[in-house]
Order: C-alpha cells, then structure tokens, then sequence
C-alpha cells in the first residue's frame, strides 16, 4: 500500500491523468489496458460509468504493480468510500467537497477536488486537498494558471476538461503539476491510442 504522498508524487512524475468515461463497466476496462499498455500509469474511471465499481475492481486486479487507479466525479463520502473499498488509490471531483477529502485521508487515499476560482483553491488547500483539479479547463488558458501560481504558487493544480495532446505541454510548462485528459487520449482505436499515449508522455518530457 502506498502512502498519500507516494500517489502524488506518482502522479506529479506522470504529468497525465488518463480519464475514462463509457457507456457500460466493460468498455471502460479495454480502454484503461490500451493506456496502461502505452506507458501511462495513472488512470481514473468516472463514476458516471454504470456501474463503475464493477470496472475499477476489474482494472485495479488486472493492472501492473506500479499502477494507480482512481475514481472521478466522486461527488459524496459513501462514493467516496465505495471507491475506495473497490481499489480506488485516488479520488478527483469536478467541484469542492469537504467531507470526500475527509473519507478519502482517513483511507490513505489521495483526493483532487473540482475549483475554478482562486478563492476556491484557497478554500481546497485549507480543506487538505492532495491537488487541485481545474474544471473545465477550456474556461481558461496556461496564461490564466501562470497568473494564478505567481500568487498561490504552493498550488498543485491539475487543469481537465478540453485539454488537447497538443495543450497539455504548454499547461505544464504553465505550471501544472499534471492534466487530466479522456477523450482526447482514448479516441479512435487501440493501436491509435495508444500511440497518442506514447507521444503525449514523450512531449511533456521534453517540456
């Protein structure tokens, strides 16, 4: 088991959060294999899925040693636990939840709230929060984040929603600590992918 700060600090190396979304728990699971496949070792599996828990389970006892699985649009304490109880290492909310951050610490589990505001990135830092998930990114520009971080720079933000492959460098170079990205990264079949995968995590090395 690893602690809080081993996830984050996976997930600051990674720089991506893939996010998969789908109509049924199956197709979420080909989808996550085809990342995982491409080098990418952080994925979350959103809870608007149907029965998403099925999917995490699926995934989380499939998956490489050194992957972490989390749970997205985690939106209360008794999804939040069910997440977890299903193998989820980290919780993402598109908004600001108190008592989510609450269940996801008392696990060991590392959790990245929804803001969209200084003021609710202040709120999220003094609430405990692992990083801080900008959402919907497309209502903002790098510009914006490199604005931010020059007043809150002890920020861990992770901008989602709109990010394209090609974006996602210029956010890091912004200063975010890592983008979360669904289907900019699964569209198309595997084979494409999963290149999209590779060459994603190839240019934001370089960045």
């Amino acid at each position: 088991m690893r602690y809080r700060w081993e996830i984050m600090s996976q997930i600051a190396e990674q720089r991506v959060i893939g996010i998969v979304r789908t109509a049924t728990p199956a197709q979420a699971v080909e989808p996550v294999r085809d990342m995982l496949a491409a080098g990418l070792r952080t994925v979350e599996v959103a809870l608007t899925t149907p029965d998403a828990l099925t999917a995490i389970r699926e995934i989380v006892a499939a998956a490489p040693a050194d992957a972490l699985i989390g749970a997205g649009t985690v939106l209360d304490a008794a999804a939040a636990g069910a997440a977890i109880e299903a193998g989820a290492r980290f919780l993402v909310s598109p908004s600001l939840h108190a008592d989510v951050i609450r269940t996801g610490h008392r696990h060991g589990v590392a959790v990245i709230p929804g803001v969209a505001t200084p003021t609710e990135i202040v709120r999220g830092l003094e609430l405990g929060a692992d990083a801080l998930k900008l959402f919907p990114a497309s209502g903002w520009s790098p510009s914006w984040l490199k604005d931010v971080r020059a007043a809150l720079p002890q920020a861990p933000i992770v901008p989602t929603g709109g990010i394209s492959v090609d974006s996602a460098p210029h956010w890091i170079a912004a200063g975010a600590v890592a983008c979360g990205m669904g289907s900019a990264l699964t569209s198309g079949g595997p084979l494409e992918a999963s290149g999209r995968v590779a060459r994603l995590l190839a240019a934001i090395q370089a960045c």
